[in-house]
């Protein structure tokens, strides 16, 4: 399971810095959404995919699953849903203000140069 989701990590990164070194400021945002997930799922597989009964006062197991990286993972999807929502705003405040998305235009440079 630890192989599939390394591979599953990888696709994630290479498509989301694929995305984050084009000219357009939605693919960035959608690039930086998913190397968020990517992360996730790292921290995810790093804690362990183990299977095991959750950690509760008077149940008895043979084993135990780690609550920690499923909390520190929903802080995290927390955090960069607030931080998305608001790169969005800021993108769509930009493409309202100056009718392009496009950040060689935002620079100031020529199509030409």
């Amino acid at each position: 399971m630890e192989i599939l989701m390394s591979i599953i990590i990888g696709i994630l990164f290479t498509s989301a810095t694929y995305l984050m070194l084009s000219k357009s400021i939605l693919r960035i945002i959608i690039g930086t959404g998913l190397l968020s997930h990517g992360i996730h799922l790292l921290l995810l597989t790093m804690g362990g995919l183990k299977k095991g009964a959750s950690p509760l006062l008077g149940q008895h197991a043979s084993s135990y699953s780690d609550p920690l990286p499923q909390a520190l993972i929903l802080t995290a999807i927390v955090i960069s849903f607030g931080v998305t929502s608001f790169f969005l705003v800021l993108a769509y405040r930009t493409y309202q203000e100056l009718g392009t998305d496009n950040l060689e235009k935002l620079r100031g440079k020529k199509e030409h140069e």
